[in-house]
């Protein structure tokens, strides 16, 4: 009995000091995603206007990475606050810890070379090496081409520095673990040509990222199989309010023409609109609409045609329940 205690004893202890090896290569040697490209991105007049145009109104940086005025519907960015961060991303919205957008103008990023800023939005590994959890959903800006990540770090660079500490992200644990697994290395593609619909309609509902709001979640992680079918939960002051089903289902878009698509962005670029201030138990979102609402009427064609294409979810999601 003695013998088979020893042995025991002699097992746990060997499976201890594996786990302890594995949990100390994972917080000391991952993410490994490679170094930081030696680049430098020429600042042109193009790339600049291609990256503002798509820090914008296509991945919409600026949305998280701005203040957003939420006495005010779907959240506008105030003027003046573009780039500085400090937005914070909680459990309330379901992610497991405290995150906050980062400043990204001249005043944080002028001692970061353009392979660091490269690197970060495409692999999710910051200038220290550390990994950042996917608020920021470079898993998908990493498949974007190239040439639109250098337009994104050319017009960050051109934003007017602006003095803004934002606090320190955290994750809860064991995510504090976790998240040095889920950084990888960028898949970059070539942006298909405009005129291949469906092709170019995938590469921008990537770069806009709209699955990952637009699918449920466990922890912020959007759960594999229900990709676009909406019923995300986002915890606002008035209620809950949940993302719509983007798939060509009786319960989505299936009925929809092109035209509603556009139609219904395009309502809140109108010079008539003025987003309404809002009390506390009044109907808010978190969907940037004055942000895509300036994408181009081609580019939201384009992506209205390729959700057209993907599996169809029946999923019926009740848009909001209020609190009581």
């Amino acid at each position: 009995m003695k013998k088979f205690f020893k042995i025991l004893l002699y097992f746990i202890g060997v499976v201890i000091i594996i786990f302890i090896g594995v949990i100390s290569y994972v917080v000391f040697f991952l993410p490994n995603v490679g170094k930081p490209e030696n680049i430098t991105v020429e600042k042109t007049p193009q790339r600049v206007e291609r990256g503002k145009y798509l820090a914008n109104c296509v991945t919409v940086c600026m949305d998280c990475h701005s203040t957003r005025d939420w006495t005010k519907y779907a959240g506008p960015p105030i003027a003046g606050t573009e780039g500085k961060g400090g937005e914070r991303f909680d459990q309330r919205y379901g992610f497991p810890g405290v995150f906050y957008s980062r400043n990204i103008t001249p005043y944080k990023l002028s001692d970061w070379t353009d392979g660091e800023i490269f690197r970060t939005i495409t692999t999710g590994v910051d200038k220290n090496g550390d990994a950042l959890f996917p608020v920021m959903p470079y898993h998908y800006y990493g498949q974007l081409d190239k040439e639109d990540i250098y337009s994104i770090i050319a017009y960050v660079r051109s934003l007017p520095a602006i003095k803004n500490d934002a606090p320190k992200s955290k994750a809860d644990f064991p995510f504090t673990i976790i998240q040095h697994l889920i950084p990888q290395k960028a898949n970059l593609q070539n942006r298909p040509a405009e005129s291949d619909t469906i092709a170019y309609g995938k590469y921008m509902i990537t770069a806009s990222g709209c699955v990952e709001c637009h699918t449920k979640d466990n922890k912020g992680q959007i759960i594999p199989g229900l990709e676009f079918g909406g019923g995300r939960e986002f915890s606002l002051p008035a209620g809950i309010v949940r993302s719509a089903n983007l798939t060509p289902d009786v319960n989505g878009l299936k009925a929809w023409t092109a035209e509603q698509f556009i139609k219904r962005f395009k309502q809140y670029q109108d010079s008539s609109f003025h987003s309404p201030t809002l009390g506390e138990k009044d109907f808010n979102t978190i969907m940037p609409w004055m942000m895509y609402s300036k994408m181009k009427e081609s580019d939201l064609n384009a992506i209205f045609k390729y959700l057209q294409t993907i599996k169809p979810i029946s999923n019926k999601v009740e848009k909001f329940t209020a609190k009581s």
